[in-house]
């Protein structure tokens, strides 16, 4: 048995996982005891074998323990971006018809105009707070007994993927029938490439609504091994618990790193990690100067993957490997890549197209055969759509989201190539690279960068950057313009909401055209 019951009477004392902000600790018969209740109180509230919840709630202790309660029930649980809109998380509750709602004193204010917009329907819960409407969480679990429920069953996330790029979609599988705690493809896949096992003591930096952290985390625990959560990311904060901890496996994205290593070495090398093995990072391409001087520090120990939230395809690369394919996110080992053109036909490798996957894991968006038969072309290949090359070693190089490119006088522009070069800049903490309208051209190149200190923003600086691409890109690739922003509009799990800029440059351009049109055209 894989499911935490075995640790649970294993290694009873030892911890499933310790919050890092507040020094909580939940041991492995504390964590079965309190999912055992959890579970039970899900079937009181009417849950049954098949049902959904919804959870919104920051990282804190009884996110994994109703994940876990879940996890045991048959049930699926959507973990809810806490970046989203109220109208997206509304979206989210009607759409996966959930019965039950969970949220945290944290979003107090955010849960009581959701319940007051959904109306009676769903049970609404709350973890440390007081809402009219909402039960309390602690209490319900707290007159529940801790032992198993009779109906045991292996229950699934259902995860919404972000909303960058549109209306958060839904990706269902089916439930296994099995009871919990058997071996599945995520559990073999996850500890075949990066050794979790019951000695891993893995750090989690990112919010747990995600995809990434969530099921590292849960592996983890199932593995008998132990989480630290972070609250929020910290550069420094997360080297303090790598040495303090012993930290053995750690999960970031490309910005971590940037920020990491902006602390400048005589900060970072004070730490001493020695004791981490696995380093893994995915979530958005990895500027190859940012990753070359992450193995310069940390060593041979860095992992890439390259995967969506829907799973139908998966590569990963290690470092030798990488060191030798310098900007690939490594070889297909779940799936097989095809790379196609934009009439659906395979292209020959070295030749750019959209990444899909054949031979992969299948799986529908929940509610939406639109979307679901837009992400297959008529081979019955899936597309997450990233546009990229194959090398004649069958390794895969991502240049871009497909819309994200910026077409500027009819030529291919992709935004990622342009950030990875602004990034360099010493005196740049983000940015972002969207197309902005252009009059004769279509679009052209826009930055908005996010300065180290605002007080560095003005005219000098984005002439600067500005000069900085034209030594580095041709002159096509590099922006007209640079805008400065306190903070990009980023999610902690490294995705940035581009969606959310470009609609501001565009809107700002059609309030423009209609005034114009209203001038010259009545």
């Amino acid at each position: 048995m894989l499911y935490p019951t075995y640790f649970a009477k294993k290694t009873p004392d030892k911890p499933a996982f310790k919050m890092c902000a507040t020094g909580e600790v939940v041991s492995y018969s504390q964590l079965e005891q309190r999912s055992n209740q959890g579970a039970r109180a899900l079937r009181g509230l009417g849950v049954d074998i098949g049902d959904h919840i919804v959870i919104l709630m920051e990282n804190r202790r009884a996110f994994l323990e109703i994940c876990f309660s879940a996890d045991r029930s048959g049930i699926y649980f959507t973990t809810i971006s806490t970046y989203l809109t109220i109208d997206e998380i509304i979206y989210i509750i009607q759409d996966c018809k959930a019965k039950v709602i969970i949220t945290s004193g944290y979003f107090s204010k955010i849960a009581k105009e959701i319940k007051d917009k959904i109306g009676p329907g769903p049970n609404f819960l709350i973890v440390d707070g007081e809402i009219d409407g909402y039960q309390s969480w602690e209490q319900l679990c707290a007159r529940q007994p801790i032992r198993p429920i009779t109906d045991e069953m292996q229950g699934l996330d259902m995860l919404y993927s972000s909303g960058t790029t549109g209306r958060p979609k839904g990706i269902k599988w089916e439930l296994t029938g099995e009871p919990p705690g058997n071996k599945t493809m995520l559990i073999d896949l996850l500890c075949g490439l990066f050794g979790y096992d019951q000695h891993t003591r893995y750090l989690c930096p990112a919010p747990l609504y995600h995809a990434a952290p969530l099921r590292h985390s849960m592996t983890t625990i199932k593995v008998g091994g132990s989480v630290f959560v972070m609250d929020r990311f910290d550069a420094q904060g997360s080297l303090e618990i790598i040495e303090q901890e012993k930290i053995t496996h750690a999960q970031w994205v490309p910005t971590m790193f940037i920020r990491m290593l902006k602390l400048g070495p005589k900060v970072y090398r004070q730490y001493d990690i020695s004791s981490l093995k696995v380093a893994v990072h995915a979530a958005a391409p990895c500027p190859i100067d940012v990753k070359e001087k992450m193995i310069a520090w940390w060593g041979p120990k860095i992992h890439e993957y390259y995967a969506g939230t829907e799973n139908n395809g998966f590569c990963a690369i290690d470092t030798p490997q990488w060191l030798k394919h310098k900007g690939s996110v490594g070889k297909a080992i779940l799936g097989t890549i095809r790379i196609c053109d934009e009439n659906g036909k395979e292209v020959p490798s070295g030749q750019e197209g959209e990444v899909y996957f054949s031979d992969g894991h299948d799986f529908s968006y929940h509610n939406d055969p639109e979307k679901t038969n837009a992400c297959r072309n008529q081979k019955g290949w899936t597309t997450l759509g990233d546009i990229g090359m194959v090398d004649d070693e069958g390794f895969l190089y991502l240049t871009d989201r497909k819309s994200f490119v910026i077409i500027s006088g009819g030529v291919n522009i992709y935004p990622q190539e342009v950030e990875n070069t602004i990034i360099a800049h010493p005196e740049v903490a983000d940015v972002a690279v969207i197309g902005v309208p252009n009059a004769e051209f279509g679009e052209e190149v826009k930055a908005v960068v996010q300065p180290i200190a605002m007080s560095m923003a003005g005219a000098s600086l984005a002439e600067e950057i500005i000069e900085f691409c034209k030594k580095r890109l041709s002159k096509i690739k590099c922006p007209r313009s640079v805008d400065f922003m306190e903070k990009l509009p980023r999610q902690p799990t490294g995705k940035l909401f581009k969606r959310l800029l470009k609609d501001r440059y565009w809107a700002e351009y059609k309030k423009t055209q209609t005034a114009y049109c209203r001038t010259h055209l009545t």
